[in-house]
């Protein structure tokens, strides 16, 4: 069923293209890629429609209910591409690759800061009955 209405989806897809492609547009003379016309209302003066028109509108039609179509089929069968597959496992180290120019970029560089903070979150958090280093007694 989804092959039949994917064939016709396919064909009127052309139809419709070719049909659009040989109309003219509503100011198809040099006045009108000028903005000429104005006196013409918004969408253009409404003629006879022609052969093409009608080809275009019911290929147009055909069209958007093959999409729905299709949509439909799709749905009936809903099944994931993935299925059945496992996902990766994920690791928490990064390993280095053996032939790497720069290996140093792999490991991040200590922040000098940080590190200074660390050392005073130490020194303040020593028992009471601890002397501190750098302290004089009086």
């Amino acid at each position: 069923m989804a092959t039949l209405i994917t064939i016709i989806h396919v064909i009127v897809c052309l139809i419709l293209i070719v049909a659009v492609l040989l109309q003219s547009g509503k100011s198809a003379d040099l006045a009108g890629a000028f903005g000429g016309g104005g006196s013409q209302s918004v969408f253009g003066p409404r003629g006879a429609t022609s052969l093409l028109s009608k080809v275009t509108t019911a290929s147009a039609v055909i069209f958007m209910l093959t999409s729905m179509g299709l949509w439909i089929v799709s749905a009936q069968g809903s099944k994931s591409v993935v299925s059945g597959e496992e996902a990766p496992a994920v690791t928490e180290t990064q390993q280095v690759p053996e032939n790497d120019p720069n290996p140093a970029a792999a490991t991040p560089a200590e922040d000098p800061e940080k590190k200074a903070d660390e050392e005073k979150t130490a020194e303040t958090e020593k028992k009471p009955g601890e002397e501190k280093t750098g302290e004089n007694k009086s």
